[in-house]
């Protein structure tokens, strides 16, 4: 696999990496990473690397090849996938001489971080965990993403992850706004089908990854807007209460009038709770 990696500053010391959610691209980062920034030098932290690596598919990182991954399942989900993409993360933050990086993933990026945390912990300072599970998908769930895979492919359509773009009963104010939904609708019709159908299957196949919970032993922050249908506060905060029992150094961030998409909706609060991490993972060097 071969993954582009945007990087808004260099600096010293360990870079944060930020991965994106379905079905976007790294561009999701981009108030985020620029409030990050501007937080972090105004307290005065010492320039660090700030990477957005875009997932096989997405933005600029080209279509795996079949052959890098697992065979499919019989159902078409990819059970190989999401830890062949992880190696491909940690490889090229390796190659920036890096050994060591804080982890930041939402949603869909969720599932990669713990993938990277499980399989490769000694490269792991810190992560940030928004809007995600560590669960694997209920049947119903991964059903519904293969049909959504297979119609991208088959019909070289968006059609069915549109939807993410319009506003549904119970959004934020600011996924209701014209801003966000032009926005949104354009990073999604600028995607290729097939690898809105890839990541589909990557994480139709992915592992349950709950039993991560007890091993993380490296500073922590979860983030979860009170407006998300699927990682509300309900299920990500005790999550973080597991991990808080567990050892871990945890902090949990809700954040209010806000839906699935924190980073692009409330990028200054997540900002926030990322800079609090990486000054957290610094004190611990």
């Amino acid at each position: 696999m071969t993954i582009a990696n945007t990087v808004y500053r260099q600096g010293e010391g360990l870079p944060l990496v930020l991965v994106h959610a379905f079905p976007v691209d790294h561009r999701m980062w981009d108030r985020c990473a620029a409030s990050l920034i501007d937080q972090a030098d105004r307290a005065g932290t010492a320039p660090f690397p700030v990477y957005a690596p875009d997932m096989p598919g997405a933005g600029d990182s080209p279509l795996p090849e079949p052959a890098s991954c697992d065979p499919a399942d019989s159902d078409g989900a990819l059970p190989g996938a999401l830890d062949a993409m992880a190696q491909a993360f940690v490889d090229m933050v390796a190659a920036t001489g890096a050994q060591k990086a804080i982890w930041v993933g939402l949603s869909m990026g969720g599932y990669l971080v713990e993938a990277v945390a499980r399989l490769y912990p000694q490269m792991v300072a810190g992560l940030a965990l928004c809007d995600t599970t560590m669960k694997a998908d209920r049947p119903s769930s991964r059903a519904n993403r293969l049909q959504i895979a297979r119609t991208c492919e088959v019909e070289g359509t968006l059609d069915p992850v549109m939807h993410f773009a319009r506003p549904q009963e119970g959004d934020s104010t600011v996924k209701r706004s014209p801003a966000f939904v032009l926005t949104m609708t354009e990073w999604i019709q600028s995607q290729d089908p097939r690898g809105i159908a890839w990541r589909e299957r990557m994480a139709a196949g992915r592992p349950d990854q709950s039993d991560l919970v007890g091993r993380i032993r490296v500073p922590a922050a979860l983030v979860s807007g009170r407006c998300d249908p699927s990682s509300p506060p309900r299920t990500m905060e005790p999550l973080a209460q597991a991990m808080r029992q567990a050892g871990t150094d945890v902090t949990f961030t809700a954040i209010d009038d806000c839906g699935h998409f924190s980073a692009v909706e409330h990028p200054d609060q997540v900002a926030a709770a990322l800079l609090d991490l990486v000054q957290r993972v610094g004190r611990q060097a």
